[in-house]
């Protein structure tokens, strides 16, 4: 890996301008208080409502997001599964950033389960695991059917009060070059964007796509930290999986 630049990566990142308005205030406590009442989200014990549609059996991959772990979405895998598709965990511990060995970790287990089931994977992330599910995109999109990020401050600048707090993981972290060029793109396959108005972590218009083709963005109201155990984003994500398949010689993204 080549020597880092002097100026730091979050130096590009996240927004220093005030062009990008920081989550208010109330909503950062609402998501306290989510967290404190949502407890579901932690003990697994999600369910699917009968209505939901059913899946096809395609495998899907799904990543945590900033300081969180398979462990803490598990539910939200369960249900999936319980859906009927093949879902599988990212498999890095705790999400601490995009880091060389946690790259690697997901980059083989992404090959590896397409590899196996001769199909090609869905990628689920929420927050800062979107940005890694868009990255995997970019770098296999032949491997990849969608990419599904909640929450997921991807587009730059970003505005977030977990600014500070990323700048001191900065040192595991991939090479500036490469990090920055995973988040400029958008990948070539089929993208959903689900971000919440009311997001306490990130500001929400740092976690939508420019309107093109494949590329879509759904708002759904709730808190950042559980929209996991959201109903609504929990529908939404159902019926992405759902969708049948489609390729595109002249473009992969088209729907």
């Amino acid at each position: 890996m080549k020597a880092r630049s002097p100026h730091s990566p979050a130096d590009h990142i996240f927004d220093r301008t005030g062009q990008v308005p920081l989550p208010r205030w109330r909503d950062r406590l609402a998501e306290s208080r989510a967290l404190v009442l949502d407890l579901p989200r932690f003990s697994g014990r999600l369910s699917a409502p009968a209505d939901l549609p059913r899946g096809d059996g395609h495998p899907v991959l799904v990543f945590p997001g900033l300081f969180s772990a398979d462990y803490l979405v598990r539910g939200f895998r369960r249900l999936l599964a319980d859906l009927g598709y093949d879902v599988a965990s990212s498999g890095a511990g705790i999400n601490l950033g995009p880091t060389q060995s946690g790259w690697r970790i997901v980059e083989t287990r992404l090959l590896a389960m397409a590899e196996q089931s001769g199909r090609r994977v869905s990628l689920i992330g929420h927050s800062l695991g979107g940005i890694v599910a868009r990255a995997l995109a970019q770098e296999h999109p032949e491997r990849v059917r969608q990419v599904v990020t909640v929450c997921s401050p991807f587009r730059l600048p970003i505005a977030s009060r977990l600014g500070p707090l990323y700048y001191r993981l900065l040192r595991w972290h991939l090479d500036e070059d490469i990090l920055l060029s995973r988040l400029a793109e958008p990948p070539p396959v089929p993208t959903t964007a689900i971000y919440s108005p009311q997001d306490g972590v990130v500001a929400w218009q740092s976690c939508i796509d420019r309107p093109a083709l494949g590329r879509r963005n759904v708002a759904v109201a709730g808190a950042h930290s559980t929209m996991l155990s959201n109903p609504a984003a929990i529908r939404i994500v159902a019926e992405c999986l759902a969708r049948p398949e489609h390729r595109s010689k002249s473009d992969p993204r088209q729907l």
